[in-house]
């Protein structure tokens, strides 16, 4: 296959996820397990034999979802609701919950309460860098692992979970190389094309995802770029489900070079490592790598990490986006912004409904900052 023609099959995948994966049953047989946040162990449901993938909330309406949780929660929390309670997941074997948020939480129950299928809880502590934390984590996963087992009828293995490993990882590392490359090379991808393949690898099988990154990579590594000045923008916050926010930003001259969203970077960023236990391996990549404000680590964690992120790529200008009713993101943000302000970075903060079109507004906004950049 040619560079245009798998980025056209990541735009397929990433445009109707479910159809790719009622196929893969189909064709596979195997056990589809949802999971609602990027803290889903994936390495324990693919050594268990099951597909695991993300579920994004494809529902355009959510009148179903709003008779079960108020109209001002987390508009992400609701659409995954919406298509458990529409049939779109009439595929679904099982979804699994990381208590990452109260709304994720709380989503738990009332998928419980109105939806057949397993469930899996992962109860993850709120502080992750204690001697206590991470014993508890440990607990955790092992008991997760025992849950499994139990439900899917299977024996998780030491050697599946180390295969599990290797097989995840090898897929964090080409993304990751993607990312260096839009960094190095800006504009070598389109926003919306990466933003794309990030999401089809949330879904996809891993090995596909390994196997179709590599023939991005390799025409991408050896493809001239013009090494022209241009802009670069990094874009913070929750998710970002809107390409036309990164249409917006190259018709301007600029370019998305890196995010730290769990619709993006967050999702691959940090390997576990190979040489340790496997349970001991994927605890200690959730721990140290960079986590969403939902747990804590304080906020000076996350300026340093924006901190970092601005010298590495050398970033112009900060794109803040927020979903509306998003607590954790919208507790940071005023320390956030006070400290950004001490840098003399230009950033602009974008709240946004995850159902709603950009309008005018968000799109005169954004251009008034990228024409001040």
């Amino acid at each position: 296959m040619k560079k245009e023609e798998v980025i056209s099959r990541f735009r397929e995948v990433a445009k109707n996820p479910y159809a790719y994966l009622r196929k893969l049953k189909a064709d596979t047989g195997k056990q589809m397990i949802g999971s609602t946040c990027a803290f889903t162990p994936e390495e324990f449901i693919l050594a268990a034999g099951a597909h695991p993938f993300r579920i994004f909330g494809e529902s355009e309406s959510l009148s179903g979802a709003d008779a079960h949780i108020q109209a001002y929660g987390c508009s992400m929390v609701r659409g995954m609701l919406e298509d458990g309670l529409s049939g779109k997941l009439d595929f679904l074997d099982g979804v699994v919950f990381p208590h990452a948020c109260d709304s994720i939480q709380r989503l738990s129950d009332i998928w419980r309460l109105n939806i057949k299928s397993l469930h899996f809880d992962v109860l993850l502590p709120v502080k992750l860098d204690s001697p206590l934390a991470k014993n508890y984590f440990f607990k955790v996963l092992h008991r997760f692992q025992k849950d499994l087992e139990k439900a899917l009828g299977v024996e998780i293995t030491e050697e599946a979970l180390k295969e599990a490993i290797v097989l995840m990882n090898n897929m964090r590392r080409r993304l990751i190389r993607l990312y260096e490359l839009q960094s190095e090379k800006p504009g070598i991808l389109s926003g919306a094309d990466l933003s794309a393949i990030v999401k089809a690898s949330m879904v996809m099988e891993k090995q596909e995802v390994t196997a179709l990154l590599d023939v991005v990579l390799n025409t991408l590594e050896s493809q001239s770029w013009p090494g022209e000045k241009i802009k670069r923008i990094l874009i913070s916050g929750s998710v970002c489900s809107h390409p036309d926010i990164y249409q917006m930003i190259e018709a301007k001259g600029a370019v998305v070079v890196w995010d730290d969203l769990c619709s993006g970077s967050r999702y691959f960023e940090g390997l576990a490592d190979e040489e340790k236990s496997p349970v001991e391996a994927i605890a200690g990549r959730f721990t140290e790598r960079y986590v969403c404000p939902a747990k804590h680590l304080g906020v000076k964690f996350q300026m340093d990490n924006l901190k970092k992120l601005v010298k590495e790529h050398k970033i112009d200008g900060i794109l803040f986006m927020l979903l509306k009713f998003c607590e954790p993101f919208s507790f940071d943000y005023p320390d956030i912004k006070t400290e950004l302000e001490k840098m003399e970075i230009p950033f602009l903060l974008v709240e946004m409904d995850r159902h709603n079109e950009v309008d005018e507004q968000m799109r005169t906004r954004i251009d008034t900052m990228l024409e001040i950049l």
